[in-house]
């Protein structure tokens, strides 16, 4: 039997690297600022220096995810 009520997802589905570097780089984000708000204002807000939102640049590459988690590191030192 079918759910006719189910919810059904129709959008583009993160790679298996994608979807670790997303991982990664909220767990850092997590673990670095400490408080979930605090992360994941910075995961979705646009950095200027990064040039993007974190979160985006970090799913897109392996050099995105890099640039992010130096950025994490910056801020944690501060």
């Amino acid at each position: 039997m079918n759910n006719v009520f189910r919810k059904r997802f129709d959008g583009p589905r993160l790679t298996r690297e994608e979807a670790e570097r997303q991982g990664r780089a909220t767990r850092l984000a997590y673990e670095a600022l400490g408080r979930p708000e605090a992360a994941m204002a910075f995961l979705n807000g646009h950095d200027a220096a990064l040039a993007g939102r974190p979160i985006d640049l970090a799913v897109a590459s392996a050099a995105g995810l890099l640039a992010v988690e130096r950025a994490i590191a910056a801020l944690n030192r501060d």
